[in-house]
């Protein structure tokens, strides 16, 4: 009896098994004797008119070579379901540094319009901020618009900024039309 390592070793290829070289054909199998045909009684051909589903939207259309009638089903009309547009009341947001960018993330998860002012930012920070913010609004498939020097709005999917809100940041120098 070979070793578990030179079974393995057959196994995978490595080595001829030492055993099995000569070809044993394998014993012939004894054949059966004679057996009787079996007789199967025929299957009666089945007719029968197939009830109409109870479904609405399926229509019935004659067959072409019978008087049937074959049910086809309407296909269905998929229709997503978009809310209508949120009004939201803006945040307003001047960085001091990049540790802000989670109260941005957070407010636009969160479904509420932000206002970015980097007016009062370094050039670096500025830059590392805005490919952040257009990054989370890309990914929540929002908007990200340029509303006034160095100021950006970025507004979530299905929410809407108001004229009021608009207006009110129009005061504040936040907003140009």
């Amino acid at each position: 009896m070979a070793s578990i390592w030179r079974r393995a070793m057959v196994y995978l290829g490595l080595v001829d098994d030492e055993e099995y070289d000569e070809y044993e054909p394998y014993p012939p199998e004894p054949v059966a004797a004679a057996t009787k045909p079996v007789r199967r009684a025929p299957v009666p051909e089945r007719s029968y008119e197939p009830e109409p589903p109870a479904m609405s939207g399926v229509r019935t259309l004659p067959a072409r070579e019978s008087d049937n009638t074959v049910q086809m089903p309407r296909p269905a009309v998929v229709r997503p379901l978009v809310p209508p547009p949120q009004q939201q009341k803006v945040h307003t947001l001047a960085p001091g540094g990049f540790n802000d960018a989670k109260e941005i993330g957070d407010r636009l998860k969160n479904n509420q319009p932000v206002i970015v002012n980097l007016q009062g930012v370094d050039r670096e920070l500025a830059r590392r901020l805005i490919d952040f913010s257009s990054g989370l609004t890309y990914g929540l498939g929002g908007a990200m618009e340029k509303v006034a020097d160095s100021v950006f709005l970025l507004t979530p999917s299905n929410v809407e900024v108001s004229p009021e809100e608009k207006r009110r940041l129009q005061e504040r120098g936040l907003y140009r039309s």
